[in-house]
């Protein structure tokens, strides 16, 4: 016997979301496989693109990563000569990132990247638009 109070996974927006990510962060696998970045690099690398030389607490506060899922990423990366992390010297404890010339010049193969993703997702960029504005109003409810 259904108990009619028993949560449906197609009633619940927490798996569309949870697919849709995971689907969408694959779709990008071949364009970074160029670029020798996995998804999560790539986050950290458009954060520096946007903002060098920011610590590694505020990449973290961008990414929603805590310091320890964020510093092998960084380790990564430094072995990659995409970045490079040096201690401040007023506080020995804040982790400056900064990226190497590697890594500046990575961008500009970076930015093929949206367009491609658009191009294989084939949906206009209005209804992209509007995915993107909805997805932020949740998101800003989360946050407060």
């Amino acid at each position: 016997m259904e108990n009619p109070n028993t949560p449906k996974l197609g009633n619940q927006i927490c798996f569309p979301l949870y697919v849709i990510a995971k689907e969408i962060t694959g779709m990008y696998r071949p364009f970074l496989d160029e670029l020798d970045l996995t998804y999560s690099q790539y986050l950290v690398m458009m954060v520096l693109w946007e903002n060098d030389g920011l610590t590694v607490n505020q990449i973290g506060e961008k990414l929603y990563l805590d310091s320890g899922t964020l510093t092998p990423l960084l380790k990564r990366l430094e072995v990659k000569s995409l970045l490079q992390r040096n201690r401040k010297k007023e506080d020995e404890r804040v982790v400056e990132v900064s990226l190497t010339e590697q890594g500046k010049n990575l961008q500009m193969k970076a930015c093929a990247i949206p367009g491609k993703m658009v191009e294989k997702l084939n949906i206009s960029a209005d209804d992209l638009a509007e995915l993107k504005t909805t997805v932020d109003k949740i998101l800003n409810k989360i946050e407060k």
